[in-house]
């Protein structure tokens, strides 16, 4: 059995809280843990039957969900938990290299709860230098719509109710991959991966302000196509130095254009000690449906100022360190693995974040 425990801690800080407008403060704080357990075991067939139990827990606070309804002392969205078990079972033939499985997945935390479902196909060529992936997946949410307090309906009693209800939001996608070993040095990989969200797709307490000095909740379409492509290339410069590069385009139905190129440089000091420094480079092309705080025409049919989906750069860097001792970390032989990394972020909107990762692997 494996056991692989992640723990992440975010800390954020920002002027366009999509919550009041696209202004406002966007000081958020989120401690994410992530535990894996892997139970492998062979059938009479001679295959191996691989399980795999995830379970993860965020708890976040953020300063502006608390302007969903500053009349409170605390509003609902201001610190939530987010708790979301999965467990996968993958097959696999050790002589090809063949597998294939299926994953259920559940997400709960206070305004939505999400059923997922999963199947995942590997298959190797003879010589095993060539690869093909597949992986299909579905979630079904569910989410209450929490309108800001301004917007909200007066229950029978005179009092403003705290929900207009539930609504589904379902998302489809699948990936297609190659990888190919393209000599001892080189190694190659390119990723399709396209996606379909139909359902509520605009969050309901985000508010949006017009020219005309009007405010309404944010209004997007209910329908969402995404196409994602991806490449990647490993070189092995020498026996201790690796150099990772990764490309990705980005569009959508909504007007989106996105590309991302990334590079990291793993570097063995040592026979057990590694330094991996990263840099991760962002420009996106806004949505058709994003403007700032009071530009909005009061005749629009869509209508957000969230700048996640505004026109963008960001930048994101950092450096990780591995420690894989043959006695085991801190002499402790079951834990043989720590990797501590740290990145920075930071985008053209003056959105910036600091997030450390500490990865355990116990075995």
């Amino acid at each position: 059995m494996k056991s692989i425990s992640y723990l992440h801690i975010i800390k954020q800080n920002g002027n366009n809280s999509a919550v009041t407008g696209g202004i406002g403060t966007e000081k958020l704080s989120d401690f994410a843990n992530t535990l894996d357990l892997q139970l492998s075991k062979l059938n009479k067939a001679g295959n191996k039957n691989t399980f795999l139990f995830e379970i993860g827990i965020d708890h976040y606070t953020s300063a502006s969900s608390d302007k969903i309804d500053p009349s409170t002392i605390s509003s609902a969205s201001m610190s939530d938990t987010r708790i979301y078990p999965s467990l996968n079972w993958t097959q696999s033939n050790e002589k090809t290299g063949n597998s294939f499985g299926f994953t259920g997945f559940f997400s709960t935390e206070y305004d939505y709860q999400s059923l997922g479902a999963g199947f995942n196909l590997s298959r190797l060529s003879k010589n095993k230098n060539t690869q093909f992936d597949f992986k299909l997946s579905a979630f079904l949410d569910t989410w209450k719509v929490i309108l800001p307090i301004e917007l909200r309906s007066s229950a029978n009693n005179g009092q403003l109710s705290k929900s207009e209800g539930s609504s589904p939001r379902n998302s489809f996608s699948a990936a297609f991959s190659l990888s190919q070993v393209i000599n001892p040095k080189l190694q190659a990989l390119i990723m399709i991966e396209p996606a379909y969200q139909k359902g509520l797709l605009a969050t309901k307490y985000q508010r949006v302000y017009f020219t005309d000095g009007s405010l309404r909740a944010e209004n997007l379409p209910d329908q969402r196509y995404k196409l994602p492509i991806a490449a990647r290339i490993n070189y092995f410069a020498t026996d201790r130095v690796i150099l990772r590069t990764y490309y990705r385009f980005f569009m959508d139905n909504w007007g989106i254009r996105a590309h991302t190129a990334e590079i990291e440089v793993p570097v063995k000091l040592t026979s057990f000690i590694s330094i991996s420094p990263f840099y991760r480079y962002n420009h996106q092309t806004g949505a058709h449906y994003f403007a700032a705080y009071g530009e909005h025409a009061p005749t629009s049919q869509y209508y957000t100022s969230d700048y996640d989906l505004s026109t963008l750069n960001s930048d994101f860097y950092g450096a990780g360190i591995r420690i894989t001792p043959p006695n085991g970390v801190f002499g402790w032989q079951h834990l043989n693995m720590l990797e501590l990394r740290y990145g920075h972020y930071s985008r053209s909107t003056n959105l910036m974040s600091d997030i450390i990762s500490l990865n355990l692997k116990i075995k």
